[in-house]
């Protein structure tokens, strides 16, 4: 009988308890074991209860075939937690998924420099946009982008992964059959075509409310980092930023409007000790010395093509620019005036709020209004692409 019977038969059981199932392979060795093993051996198990042993002692094999079959018909790959192309960083996480369904081409994750970005699903405008330009740059800079396909930030992120050509990994609480939300069906298959979508879930299974924070752990499990982009109080993308922090990873958050309840979250995330970024060069940077053969090689090559290729551009002078603006993002454009400054010379002139300061400077640079230099030192942009 094919072992992979035994890992579908056990990950069956315990699709709710990862832990669990991670505890009984590493007492026991292999699901073989696990599905051979008597009552007696099942109570040395440390913190097994009762109701736990009940399922072991079910050994119908019916539910591993349907499952195998349908993995046959929609033509998805099962991957299990002793294969080789399981990745090692998520396989060290402390709940890892017992088994892995893929539709697609999973890349070789952990030579990789992978980021998850995730966000709320009512986000702003301004959230999507924020959203897609940084999972465009990442992309583009040779870093996979990771997201759970929701709606809003999610979507966002990667569409601009997608425009940005590297692959894209995306991680779903549902079976690989099953598109949620349904009007994402396109962007799931060019996630497919592109790079790989992701589930611990068979295919049939419809998502439920409480498959989408364990859907979060596979996330940050698949990555070094995880950005947040517009999260309220109570919000999945907390989870997962929470999750990424107990797996050791890093946590970005982008300053969103304090007075925005979308935003509620994540500025609290930076209260808490997230690494703030204003563009995803920021996020770049952490990685840059760890995977300079991938991202500064493909920068060479781009600005090269960029500086031979340059397109014409118009010229917009401070008083172009201030008569475009207005509030706060009108009053930092005037502190800065010709000037080249860091962000607390900002805050000093204008008496503005820091994280108010850093979200208007996150809006101006992405509409290209001000660009920042690798001393962190902001100026007017004299000309727009």
């Amino acid at each position: 009988m094919s072992s992979l019977k035994y890992w579908l038969w056990l990950a069956r059981h315990f699709r709710n308890s990862q832990s669990q199932a991670k505890a009984l392979l590493e007492h026991f060795g292999s699901p073989e074991k696990i599905y051979t093993a008597t009552t007696n051996d099942y109570l040395e198990v440390e913190n097994i209860k009762a109701k736990e042993i009940n399922l072991l002692l079910d050994k119908n094999f019916d539910e591993a075939n349907k499952i195998q079959a349908s993995c046959v018909e929609i033509g998805c790959q099962i991957i299990t937690l002793n294969d080789s192309n399981y990745p090692e960083r998520l396989r060290n996480i402390y709940d890892p998924p017992i088994v892995l369904y893929v539709k697609g081409q999973l890349p070789y994750i952990d030579d990789e420099c992978v980021i998850g970005v995730v966000g709320s699903r009512t986000c702003t405008p301004y959230g999507i946009k924020a959203a897609e330009s940084v999972g465009y740059t990442l992309s583009k800079n040779n870093i996979i982008v990771t997201t759970g396909l929701a709606r809003g930030i999610d979507t966002a992120a990667t569409r601009g992964a997608l425009k940005g050509g590297c692959n894209v990994i995306g991680v779903i609480g549902s079976g690989l059959d099953i598109v949620f939300p349904a009007e994402n069906r396109v962007l799931y298959n060019d996630v497919i075509s592109s790079g790989a979508i992701v589930s611990e879930y068979p295919p049939g299974t419809q998502p439920q409310k409480h498959f989408f924070p364990a859907r979060n752990r596979i996330i940050s499990g698949l990555s070094l980092g995880v950005a947040v982009i517009e999260a309220p109080q109570r919000s999945g993308a907390l989870i997962t930023a929470s999750r990424a922090l107990e797996q050791d990873r890093d946590v970005f958050t982008l300053p969103g409007n304090v007075d925005a309840v979308a935003c509620q979250g994540s500025n609290a995330l930076l209260r808490e000790g997230a690494i703030p970024f204003l563009t995803a060069e920021d996020i770049i940077d952490e990685y840059r010395e760890s995977f300079s053969e991938k991202i500064d090689a493909i920068n060479t090559t781009k600005e090269k093509k960029s500086f031979d290729n340059k397109p014409k551009v118009d010229y917009i002078d401070l008083g172009n620019i201030l008569d475009k603006l207005d509030g706060d993002e009108r009053i930092i454009v005037e502190s800065i005036g010709n000037n080249s400054v860091l962000i607390d010379d900002i805050i000093i002139s204008t008496g503005i709020p820091a994280q108010k300061v850093l979200a208007s400077l996150t809006i101006l640079e992405l509409n290209e209004y001000i660009r920042r230099d690798n001393n962190g030192r902001f100026s007017i942009s004299k000309e727009r692409s």
